[in-house]
């Protein structure tokens, strides 16, 4: 289990990219949604040992992380939002040579572990190409099997999924959905469908700052009945935003789908929302912004 407790961080600038975060993370696979900017990938590299926090602590399964961070490197798989590889080197070429500086050094060992690994992200048929002529969505598979080296027991994924096409978005998230559950897998995103799609629990961070966490279907549930939605002519909005408080817009056939977040029907034509992720993601961010 991962434990963070008053965690901030402030850069040298004056800029408070962490805020007091608290968050108890069991094994399984966690969500931590938010926007660009909302201190995710500072808590991330904070996570995963590259910075020092502010103030703070954070525990894995009894480790003290800042005091030891050897030790959590030992257990540690890290996919960062961007990595750097040697581009002519080979993708088992490479996958070998970090199998040797996670510490499997004997040569037998270390063949089973690459072969396993990319048969298991299915790049075994590219295994001798230059990693430079991979695609977006081979590199990001190329990254989860180097975080799978050595059997770890925590495995953090900064923002994986950008930029993807959707088959390989859908491939990458069946191989984060094959991680066993005795791993403890943070998948940092602002892709709403990425956490709603593989996390049983999940939390939003913000500003520095955790404004909600639970299980996504009971955050859903208790969002229904206060969303509903109206589509309307484009140069209707500014009034409807004046009127109502509109938590999304989205364009569809030329029209504007919009999302309002009241306790009672607005009447006017507005229908009630099933309710999804993405409407507890968009009320959270707007209940953060009035209170700012």
């Amino acid at each position: 289990m991962l434990k963070i407790e008053k965690l901030t961080h402030v850069y040298g600038n004056g800029t408070v990219a962490l805020d007091g975060v608290d968050l108890t993370i069991p094994p399984g696979m966690f969500g931590l949604l938010g926007p660009n900017g909302a201190g995710k990938s500072t808590l991330m590299r904070t996570v995963a040992t590259l910075q020092t926090p502010t103030s703070g602590t954070i525990s894995f399964d009894g480790l003290d992380v800042i005091a030891e961070p050897e030790k959590l490197r030992r257990v540690l798989g890290y996919l960062p939002q961007d990595f750097g590889v040697y581009p002519r080197v080979s993708a088992y070429d490479m996958l070998d040579h970090m199998a040797v500086l996670k510490g499997i050094s004997g040569r037998g060992e270390r063949k089973a572990t690459v072969e396993g690994l990319l048969n298991q992200v299915n790049l075994w048929g590219v295994r001798k190409k230059a990693l430079a002529g991979f695609s977006g969505g081979m590199r990001q598979r190329f990254g989860i099997a180097q975080a799978l080296i050595g059997g770890p027991k925590l495995i953090i994924v900064d923002e994986p999924t950008a930029g993807l096409d959707p088959e390989e978005r859908n491939r990458f998230l069946n191989l984060l959905g094959e991680i066993g559950d005795d791993v403890v897998v943070i998948l940092s995103t602002h892709i709403v469908e990425d956490v709603a799609d593989l996390c049983p629990l999940m939390a939003v961070l913000a500003g520095g700052r955790i404004l909600l966490q639970g299980a996504p279907l009971d955050l859903i549930e208790a969002t229904r009945g206060h969303v509903w939605k109206k589509t309307i002519d484009r140069s209707e909005l500014d009034a409807y935003r004046a009127d109502h408080r509109v938590i999304s817009t989205r364009l569809f056939a030329g029209r504007t789908i919009i999302h309002v977040l009241k306790d009672a029907s607005p009447g006017d034509g507005f229908e009630p929302v099933a309710g999804g992720l993405e409407d507890v993601y968009f009320s959270t961010l707007d209940t953060s912004r009035r209170a700012a």
